[in-house]
């Protein structure tokens, strides 16, 4: 049964779209406070998907330089990569998620470097030979120019005819999957209420996450509460925007598969190829 999260839609817009003007210059979606509190659950949640993001090793160039992974969170694909040999670079605006990171290195060196930035304005020290980003991060910036302008960086720091490998949810998935709806689950060690609304005009998706984390043996459990934003873009958006940047498109896929993405699929891959320095390379 669906449940409507906001009773005054319209004031509750308006208030949304203030808030994005007075953030616009602030590090995307203050992403270091909202996931600070979720980084418990999130191992869990990321080792659900670690066999199926091993796909992303399959669509990596084997024999290459450094490897950058974007938005890496917990750094549990930057590892995962790094397992197939690639020499890995993590970038992440989250300090407690990249504390985790940084944990697991020491438990187990990989020789991977982690970076504390934001996406939209990341600096490498020199080119990479792919970048992957994944877990739907871009659909955390909000705005096309900020999309824009991570695209432009990733080019930059492509080497020539190096890959850009990302997935993003659909709009699909905001408007037919989760819409305006709670959800509710219970499981052994907690349990969670996602309260989750979705504007169709502006193609914002808005969640309020309330988790409950058992803790020692007496059965009790601690409470984390976030509140995340995440922006719906179409497949011909994200194409164009790629393009503007200066790479060039090669695939969309149904996430998990090689196939083309479907009407109803929540989650596309996207393949994209530096173009400037290579068109350049060929000229002289």
């Amino acid at each position: 049964m669906e449940l409507t999260i906001r009773a005054d839609v319209s004031t509750h817009m308006r208030e949304l779209k203030q808030w994005l003007a007075q953030t616009r210059d602030e590090p995307a979606e203050d992403m270091n406070g909202f996931f600070a509190a979720r980084v418990d659950t999130y191992e869990a949640h990321m080792s659900v998907w670690d066999k199926a993001y091993g796909r992303v090793a399959e669509l990596t160039p084997g024999d290459c330089g450094p490897l950058l992974d974007l938005g890496c969170g917990t750094g549990t694909v930057t590892r995962l990569l790094a397992e197939k040999g690639y020499d890995m670079i993590g970038v992440d605006n989250s300090e407690a998620m990249l504390n985790i990171a940084l944990e697991k290195e020491a438990e187990k060196p990989q020789n991977i470097l982690y970076l504390e930035q934001d996406m939209r304005e990341f600096e490498l020290y020199g080119t990479v030979c792919a970048v992957v980003c994944i877990c739907d991060s871009l659909n955390y910036l909000l705005e096309e120019e900020d999309l824009l302008e991570t695209f432009r960086l990733v080019n930059n720091y492509l080497d020539p005819g190096g890959l850009f490998l990302f997935d993003f949810n659909t709009v699909y998935k905001y408007e037919t999957v989760i819409g305006d709806a709670t959800i509710a689950e219970n499981r052994e060690d907690g349990s969670f209420i996602w309260d989750n609304y979705y504007d169709e005009e502006e193609r914002i998706n808005e969640y309020d996450l309330a988790v409950f984390v058992k803790e020692g043996d007496d059965g009790l459990c601690r409470k984390y509460e976030e509140t995340h934003y995440q922006r719906a873009y179409r497949p011909e958006e994200i194409r164009e925007i790629g393009e503007r940047a200066g790479m060039e498109f090669l695939a969309f896929y149904h996430a998990f598969t090689y196939e083309a993405p479907r009407e109803d699929s929540e989650r596309i891959y996207a393949v994209f190829r530096e173009k400037g320095k290579t068109e350049r390379n060929e000229a002289l």
